[in-house]
């Protein structure tokens, strides 16, 4: 007969396997090392606001709208171009950090938009962002 007879004692293991741990960590590894670099590469974007609930600021951002006939409007006040950062220093009382969202219409050349934004930075102002609505699918 090609098998024994006697009787084998059933004594517990008392090994560890760790092949199936060494397994998972090399999974794990290739895994953070293809996604680690995906992390730390982007672009800052300010992304647009949505009916979901956000986290409140310590304060609310000013809105610069420049609409069709490139007149500039403060929140809801018109304004003129050489007033612009008057108006807005008084408004966020002389705070340059204060952020502020411009809001061009798509009709108005891309040009004086940037021009609005560039005398922003120019005078200080570290957190202009634009606003855009969200890519409807048609």
């Amino acid at each position: 007969m090609a098998f024994s007879l006697k009787k084998k004692s059933k004594e517990p293991i008392s090994e560890i396997n760790v092949t199936p741990f060494v397994d998972v960590m090399l999974v794990l590894l290739i895994v953070f090392m293809v996604t680690a670099p995906l992390l730390t590469v982007g672009v800052q974007v300010d992304l647009p606001e949505s009916s979901a609930d956000s986290l409140p600021e310590e304060q609310e951002p000013l809105t610069l709208t420049i609409n069709s006939k490139g007149e500039i409007f403060i929140q809801e006040a018109k304004v003129d171009y050489d007033n612009v950062i008057a108006k807005i220093l008084a408004v966020s009382k002389n705070r340059t950090d204060t952020r502020i969202y411009v809001r061009g219409d798509k009709t108005i050349n891309y040009g004086r938009v940037l021009e609005v934004m560039g005398m922003l930075s120019g005078s200080g102002f570290t957190k202009v962002a634009l606003i855009s609505e969200p890519y409807k699918e048609r």
